[in-house]
């Protein structure tokens, strides 16, 4: 394997990692459930219920 794409390999697992790290803390701090209420609130107030 040639040094840069094992590198290239390594930054892209690390970043992925990240992601789904960020992704957890975010579905078990609650953000998952404030996404969707203000996503309703914007829905609504586009067809003129809210």
């Amino acid at each position: 394997m040639e040094k840069q794409e094992r590198k290239r390999r390594v930054v892209t697992g690390i970043l992925i990692a990240a992601g789904i790290c960020m992704c957890i803390l975010g579905f078990l701090g609650g953000e998952a459930q404030i996404v969707l209420t203000k996503a309703a609130n914007i829905c609504m107030e586009c067809i003129g219920l809210g």
